[in-house]
């Protein structure tokens, strides 16, 4: 483990259109010290010679491919590699701006805490913004994070010191394994802090919020039964908060 040193680990799916502009936004971090490891996952497009062409001008920059196995499995083929004290999960659609890992890492320094997160702006397909930005709370326990993830992937920051690093769940198959990741960072010390600075963009792709309704709310109710082992009547009734707070997020 390098002290100082951010792990930042990209799952890539097919993600040609907007991975250049992802890695633009970490290599314009005020913050120079980090490594990006971006996971291709048997790509079909040219992502991979994207990614390539980039890490051949920054040493920073590092390809991995692997065969598709889905975005936990890739996460954790890049967590294995990393060399960072901090680890961050970055998509391949998302993007930073430029101060976030220094004043992620300055308020994490100033929380004495192993996990922070930001508010985020969210955008469309043309990094247009769109609707309102997801304000983060500024403290998440473990109880809150039994109801819903509070912490968007692409806004945390998770200091490796104390706890070591931490794996996501590959047997959820990648349906809810962010959120897993994420709870069980929560739950070493049942504290993470969340900034009111907006610090990052979530991309909101067509089709990101539709899809199988009934499927996706199963595999909550799923995922609140048998990896946060609630009973049926707490999971049901964290399902229908889950799905207001759903509703209320992208109806704004």
């Amino acid at each position: 483990m390098k002290p100082g040193l951010v792990s930042i680990i990209t799952p890539c799916y097919n993600g040609a259109k907007y991975i250049g502009e992802t890695i633009d936004s970490v290599i314009s971090q005020t913050y120079p010290d980090w490594e990006m490891i971006i996971v291709d996952d048997g790509s079909k497009d040219n992502s991979a010679q994207i990614v390539r062409e980039y890490a051949e001008k920054d040493s920073r920059i590092t390809l991995v491919q692997q065969e598709n196995a889905g975005s936990a499995a890739a996460r954790n083929n890049g967590i294995r590699r990393a060399e960072g004290q901090y680890i961050a999960l970055l998509d391949a659609d998302d993007l930073w701006h430029p101060d976030f890992l220094e004043k992620q890492i300055a308020f994490m320094k100033e929380k004495d805490a192993v996990c922070v997160f930001c508010s985020y702006r969210r955008i469309d397909e043309n990094s247009k913004e769109i609707m309102r930005p997801t304000h983060s709370k500024p403290v998440v326990t473990k109880k809150d994070m039994k109801v819903m993830n509070y912490i968007g992937c692409l806004s945390g920051l998770y200091d490796t010191t104390r706890h070591g690093k931490v794996f996501l769940k590959e047997s959820l198959k990648s349906i809810r394994d962010d959120y897993a990741y994420w709870y069980d960072i929560v739950a070493l010390e049942d504290r993470a802090y969340g900034t009111p600075e907006i610090l990052a963009d979530y991309r909101v792709l067509s089709g990101s919020t539709t899809g199988n309704k009934k499927k996706l709310i199963k595999k909550q109710y799923q995922f609140y039964r048998t990896y946060l082992k609630e009973n049926p009547v707490t999971a049901a009734i964290n399902v229908v908060r889950w799905g207001l707070a759903g509703i209320r997020k992208f109806k704004q």
